[in-house]
């Protein structure tokens, strides 16, 4: 048996890990918008903590990418321009089209199952007009199907993406097609995805993540690459 001197028992959370949780929600949900400046007196005061386990809270959030260092200002909420948002999704694409594939070759009527929940919630949302609750849906689809893929690391790769995505949706809600049609959309990678078509399963996927990429950040496309950057 190997000797670990000096282990302490684990705690159920820590503090820090709670302070990060909250954080990482209230920059998902646009409670703290990008380019937000956190001070550190402000929040150990709102979150009645001592400066420590909120500074390795945030280092915890700037090592996920969520929050930028500027040397001699602080720390601010990550900006997504339309570069960021093409490169949320191209990496999107990648991780989701790897879990579709795991998908097609496992459970397919468990997922499908799973799926058409969330889609259900997503139209619930709609008819209660709450566009947070939709967004919300949307991205539980997602995580669903990531989740169905059993990868570990899938699911880990895209933790901090989705946030992102919310960010995005957040921020540009207002850009995004009809209920009816994000609706339509997702019910037809459902219905490849149960028939067990691969090909029409990662077309439908990758024309999801296409059409949103121009909506978000017109003139960017993931078949072309990022738009230029403006001088």
């Amino acid at each position: 048996m190997v000797t670990l001197p000096d282990i302490e028992p684990v705690s159920r959370e820590s503090t820090a890990a709670v302070i990060a949780r909250q954080l990482r929600d209230a920059i998902m949900t646009g409670a703290l918008p990008p380019g937000t400046q956190l001070g550190e007196t402000d929040l150990a005061a709102r979150f009645h903590v001592s400066r420590g386990p909120l500074r390795e809270a945030m280092q915890h959030l700037v090592s996920e990418g969520l929050l930028r260092s500027e040397r001699h200002r602080g720390l601010f909420v990550i900006d997504l321009e339309p570069g960021d948002v093409y490169d949320i999704y191209l990496a999107r694409s990648a991780v989701e089209r790897a879990a579709m594939l795991r998908a097609l070759r496992g459970d397919r009527d468990a997922v499908a199952a799973v799926l058409e929940q969330t889609v259900a919630d997503m139209a619930a949302a709609a008819d209660d007009d709450d566009p947070t609750a939709l967004s919300t849906a949307d991205l539980r689809f997602h995580e669903a199907l990531i989740d169905a893929s059993g990868s570990k690391r899938l699911v880990r790769m895209a933790r901090t993406l989705l946030i992102e995505t919310r960010m995005c949706l957040s921020l540009l809600q207002n850009t995004y097609q009809r209920v009816e049609e994000r609706v339509d959309e997702h019910t037809r990678i459902i219905d490849a995805l149960r028939a067990g078509d691969d090909e029409t399963a990662l077309h439908l996927l990758e024309a999801h993540m296409e059409d949103a990429v121009q909506r978000l950040a017109p003139g960017t496309s993931l078949n072309q690459g990022p738009a230029p950057a403006v001088p």
